[in-house]
């Protein structure tokens, strides 16, 4: 197994979670954060900590950066920061992206795709917090996919600051939409949509619920293949009630999938 060198942009809960699972608890031998970067003025005294902590290089700069010695990027800081960096990004490393909202804005898909087809590149999209995305593709290919529809259900303090006492639907329209509205919350809805028929045409449908503790994600898609159903009733992550825990393992199994020679899925 080759050694993987990673770079990281974003020091919030995933980022976090990575360097304590690669070079803290080295969960994944060979794999290990080398750099990260943050160009804001208040994050130096914490990225001079991180850097001590957890033995890496730290930088303020992102030309310095994308020539730092790292086999690949891990972005998740935010949808700004895709917007603004990932093409440049790939012009020098592959990605790895996980504020896939970012991706709504077709313009900038495509450019990325031309731009890492043209620097031989990489990018790549962890499922999240849902699966099924294979049946998706699958179903995809042949044209035969009709209706793709997500209903994602969460706790109250994972989309409003105010206290209702029933289940309240937020949200009901286009997956374009639903990342225009909930930007923070619809990854996966991104995600499912550049999988199958893609954000104009993807149903979504959003739900307060203060009797759940769990981000419950229902897919339903209909098609020539037949019609599939799933739920996912992902835990969210301990430090931050936005964030399934299953994004962050869906990073490490796709960054995982480098090394593997045989890939299933």
């Amino acid at each position: 197994m080759s050694a993987v060198k990673i770079g990281l942009i974003g020091i919030g809960t995933i980022g976090m979670f990575l360097l304590e699972t690669f070079n803290k608890n080295q969960l994944l031998p060979g794999y290990r954060v080398e750099s990260v970067y943050d160009s804001r003025e208040k994050s130096v005294e914490t990225l001079q900590q991180l850097s001590t902590t957890y033995a890496l290089s730290s930088f303020t700069k992102l030309e310095s950066f994308l020539e730092s010695d790292v086999d690949i990027i891990i972005e998740c800081a935010g949808i700004q920061v895709v917007t603004q960096y990932a093409t440049r990004i790939v012009t020098k490393k592959d990605l790895l992206i996980t504020s896939v909202g970012a991706l709504v804005d077709i313009e900038l898909y495509n450019e990325l795709r031309t731009t890492s087809a043209l620097n031989n590149r990489k990018v790549y999209l962890p499922s999240g917090a849902i699966g099924g995305l294979d049946i998706i593709k699958a179903a995809k290919v042949a044209g035969g996919l009709d209706e793709v529809a997500l209903v994602t259900r969460k706790p109250l303090a994972a989309l409003l600051n105010e206290s209702l006492t029933r289940e309240t639907i937020l949200f009901e329209g286009t997956a374009k939409e639903a990342i225009e509205r909930y930007p923070k919350n619809m990854n996966v809805a991104i995600t499912l949509s550049l999988a199958g028929i893609g954000v104009e045409k993807t149903k979504v449908k959003i739900i307060a619920d203060p009797s759940v503790e769990k981000n419950i994600h229902s897919i339903r898609a209909r098609g020539a293949f037949g019609e599939m159903e799933m739920k996912i009733e992902n835990n969210p992550s301990p430090s931050n009630p936005q964030t399934s825990y299953l994004t962050a393992l869906s990073i490490l199994s796709s960054l995982k999938s480098l090394n593997e020679e045989i890939c299933i899925g």
